[in-house]
């Protein structure tokens, strides 16, 4: 397709989050000139996530403060909103979808940002009871928010990134809080034992109980509400409500039904395409290719990139998609940073400024992975940057407290 002929093809985007957000938003600063439809199963338009379990779940935003953009850019940009509708199916050789309101929409391409969903307690666990809850979406929130009385017992299971935050928020609200985490440490499988222990002694400080290596055998009810959360050791713990957050799944049964390859994610290649290049994927369903293997990001920054990249590949201007991964978390007054992936570490350097300050250097062997900073945006700042240009600085040096970072930049 030439590009002329590129700009006046319709494009479907399934799925209005952040993702789905950047790629439309991306097109028309692009110069993309036709129909442009954006199909999204919440009523809402685009929103930001991150805040939902922090200062939306405080009380502290309002939902409109939450959107990505007022609902009058849709229109100045001429991106049709297709809100509280699902793609059904999708057509591959007559390249239509069709959505659960029964109307079809054509596409010269379609770009999947179907994004992901909380895995669930199942039932025979006591998912299913009333009080149960998860923080994922407004409608999430909208449910819980009556919940939140000081003095009120939750329990949360889950010792995660969306764990923590929800500790802190209730914690914050005056309840009682105790999280359950079946791991050894919370932030296993995400941080080390030094990042760990701090947020731990952080949440005990708030009066936070957290109870780890403690799986959840059991959440038990009376008239179909939750009342008590049984542990696997025999422990009963009165609860008022649960908040569960033990990590999403990637949506991508769409995908698997058109037929497109999946692994941990819908695959695509370097520049967001799957093996039907009229098809894309990006945001958190979207596995693809980083340093030699496939991965999957949950993060605002991969999604607004990715997002961009699709655009791009659509347009004709197709640029390789190298992430830089980043990640953020609020806890009561810290707030972390996150620069690159630790996944696979074998020294982890702790830079101690002061009690409340401090960052974590993550290496194999020599090579600098990534960087947990800890109410110190100045590291963060400057680990970005020395792992986006493959740097990696001494150890010794970036373990003492008193050595000038932003020297590593020169």
């Amino acid at each position: 397709m030439q590009n002329g002929q590129v700009e006046n093809a319709p494009v479907v985007i399934v799925g209005a989050g952040q993702a789905g957000f950047s790629v439309a938003a991306k097109l028309r600063d692009l110069g993309h000139t036709a129909r442009i439809t954006l199909v999204g199963a919440e009523p809402h338009p685009p929103y930001q996530r991150p805040p939902l379990s922090k200062g939306y779940l405080l009380g502290e935003l309002t939902e409109e403060r939450l959107y990505l953009r007022p609902p009058a850019f849709y229109e100045q940009k001429a991106i049709e909103l297709r809100l509280g509708t699902e793609v059904e199916t999708i057509d591959r050789d007559g390249r239509e979808v069709t959505l659960s309101d029964g109307s079809t929409l054509p596409y010269a391409h379609l770009v999947l940002a179907t994004g992901s969903r909380p895995r669930l307690l199942p039932p025979d666990q006591g998912g299913n009871l009333e009080g149960v809850y998860y923080l994922r979406s407004i409608a999430d929130i909208r449910k819980l928010a009556d919940e939140f009385v000081a003095g009120r017992r939750v329990v949360i299971i889950g010792g995660g990134y969306i764990g923590l935050e929800a500790a802190a928020v209730s914690a914050k609200l005056g309840l009682s809080v105790t999280l359950v985490e079946s791991a050894p440490r919370i932030l296993q499988r995400v941080a080390s034992a030094h990042t760990a222990s701090f947020f731990r002694e952080l949440h005990r400080g708030h009066g936070v109980e957290i109870l780890e290596g403690a799986g959840l055998a059991q959440l038990t009810g009376r008239n179909g509400r939750v009342t008590h959360a049984v542990l696997t050791d025999g422990r009963s713990l009165p609860a008022d409500f649960v908040i569960v957050g033990i990590g999403i799944k990637p949506n991508v049964e769409l995908a698997e039904i058109a037929g497109l390859d999946v692994e941990n994610g819908i695959k695509v290649d370097s520049r967001c395409r799957t093996v039907d290049r009229a098809i894309l994927a990006a945001g958190d369903c979207a596995s693809f290719p980083w340093k030699g293997r496939h991965i999957r990001l949950e993060s605002v920054g991969n999604a607004v990139d990715q997002g961009e990249a699709a655009a791009r590949t659509i347009m004709g201007q197709p640029q390789e998609y190298h992430a830089e991964p980043w990640f953020w978390s609020d806890q009561f007054d810290c707030k972390l940073q996150i620069a690159g992936l630790s996944g696979d570490y074998d020294c982890a350097v702790t830079r101690l400024v002061s009690d409340t300050a401090l960052s974590v250097w993550y290496y194999k062997q020599e090579k600098l992975l990534a960087v947990d900073a800890i109410n110190q945006p100045a590291a963060y700042m400057v680990a970005k940057r020395l792992i986006a240009q493959g740097k990696s600085p001494d150890k010794a040096k970036v373990g003492d407290a008193g050595f000038e970072l932003k020297s590593l930049l020169a």
